[in-house]
């Protein structure tokens, strides 16, 4: 019995963990954020290039 409530209250790699699900949730977040960046910035140039096909004679 002592060996189980050693067991539930051994704490050590739990930092690894929460460490391991940060990385991980900063991960998502910078992903998510380029893939928006990219968009929005194929947006400006796609407008770009709509502005100088209507400036060519």
């Amino acid at each position: 019995m002592s060996n189980i409530k050693r067991f539930f209250k051994d704490e050590s790699g739990a930092t690894a963990i929460e460490y391991g699900l940060l990385a991980a949730l900063i991960s998502i977040v910078a992903i998510t954020m380029m893939g928006d960046a990219g968009t929005a910035l194929n947006e400006v140039f796609t407008n770009v290039e709509a502005a100088l096909d209507g400036a060519t004679p």
